[in-house]
């Protein structure tokens, strides 16, 4: 039997764009109506008027945590323009979280930025990391009783963003790419994948520098354990690829993993794996098992992924801050998340020091640009909002009261 940690987190997560609705101050939304192949978020599913019913439905289901964002663009709509309204309003959230037995584990930074940010440069101006800075030491006056903070979510994605972006106002790339999306809405249906390229690690180290400037002041102001996320692509070598792959993987993850050796945790992103050849990352071929967004079916990953974190890091706690799959097929779901979970178990018995397990996504939300791909584990209707838990929440919540799944 296997002994996870006493205090080992079961919960789900979200992001504030994709749940919210109406992030009407954020670069996301002014990208919204300008990117070709881009659907608007609009009311997303009115997470912000409504996370007390959602939070009541994760707890009553069985689960332990709740993983949320607070979102710059709100509580900083002009440059030093802070919402005490908004401030209130993210406090609200971190006391209902508790209140409902959840441990809050708050993200200040999930993809979406000011819209002035960006029209000022964004991430690559020369005041970035001094106006994230200023951005963190105000949140750090709402985060009393919070005890897991990530600084940014996913900061290979963001910088692999960033170059789409950049590309975009060259007009090299004619389209948006979803960074969650790496195939046509429908790839479940059709098997197609497009890959989305390799991250630039210069542009990476910004995210580095922004990562580390406000890790002391978050130790310092609060009494939360900080550290980000990580997209993990749970990579391997095909056939002559094995030196391709130390140069890929260095790019899209090791430089992320290396960066967190001095934090409290790494948060680890995991739902499928990629084989490398000697030319780089391979698509997955067309294949009836694939996922909504083009990606294999492989619950292993999560253990891989994990594995290749607690190394690379140093040893550095882990907590699996997303991992989940896109189907319609809630069977599926449960198929899928009961064998990941089995493999991050695995990982345990090896000696791996993991925190906790937070399934991506508590609600059927806005995947970045598409409506399709389904990852919840509760439906919504988008025109009335009603809320239906999945057979997977409650499957979910028994496997938490449990301690893992059955055998």
């Amino acid at each position: 039997m296997t002994t996870i940690h006493p205090d080992f987190l079961w919960g789900a997560a979200t992001a504030p764009h994709q749940v919210e609705g109406n992030n009407t101050t954020s670069d996301w939304w002014a990208r919204e109506v300008r990117m070709p192949g881009t659907e608007p978020s609009g009311d997303a599913v009115d997470h912000y008027h409504r996370y007390r019913e959602d939070m009541r439905m994760l707890a009553d289901a069985g689960l332990s945590a709740y993983r949320f964002g607070v979102e710059w663009a709100r509580i900083e709509p002009r440059p030093g323009q802070i919402s005490r309204a908004e401030l209130a309003h993210y406090r609200r959230m971190i006391e209902t979280s508790i209140e409902f037995g959840l441990t809050p584990v708050v993200t200040l930074h999930h993809f979406s930025s000011p819209r002035w940010f960006a029209e000022q440069g964004g991430w690559l101006a020369d005041d970035a990391v001094e106006r994230f800075r200023a951005y963190v030491t105000t949140v750090t006056a709402i985060l009393d009783g919070v005890d897991w903070v990530a600084t940014l979510n996913e900061p290979n994605m963001l910088a692999m963003m960033t170059m789409l972006a950049r590309a975009m106002q060259r007009g090299e790339v004619q389209q948006w790419q979803s960074p969650t999306v790496e195939g046509e809405p429908g790839a479940e249906r059709v098997g197609r994948q497009t890959l989305l390229p390799v991250p630039d690690p210069e542009i990476g180290k910004r995210f580095l520098d922004a990562h580390h400037a406000v890790r002391d002041i978050l130790r310092q102001r609060t009494g939360a354990k900080v550290g980000w996320t990580v997209a993990a692509q749970a990579f391997t070598a095909a056939p002559g690829g094995e030196d391709k792959l130390l140069q890929v993987r260095h790019d899209w993850e090791d430089l992320y993993l290396e960066a967190a050796r001095g934090d409290d945790f790494i948060g680890v992103q995991a739902y499928s794996s990629q084989q490398v050849d000697a030319n780089g990352v391979i698509p997955h071929p067309p294949h009836p098992d694939n996922t909504m967004i083009g990606t294999a079916y492989r619950p292993d990953a999560l253990g891989m992924a994990v594995r290749h974190a607690w190394q690379v890091t140093g040893h550095v706690p882990v907590l699996v801050t997303e991992n989940g799959i896109a189907t319609e097929d809630d069977n599926r779901r449960i198929a899928y998340t009961a064998e990941a979970l089995r493999h991050l178990l695995a990982t345990v018995d090896e000696g791996v020091d993991v925190r906790g397990y937070l399934h991506w996504s508590a609600l059927d939300n806005y995947e970045w640009g598409h409506w399709e791909p389904k990852f919840g584990l509760i439906a919504v209707d988008r025109e009335t909002f009603q809320r239906h838990p999945k057979p997977s929440l409650a499957w979910l919540g028994d496997v938490a009261r449990r301690g893992g799944p059955p055998a």
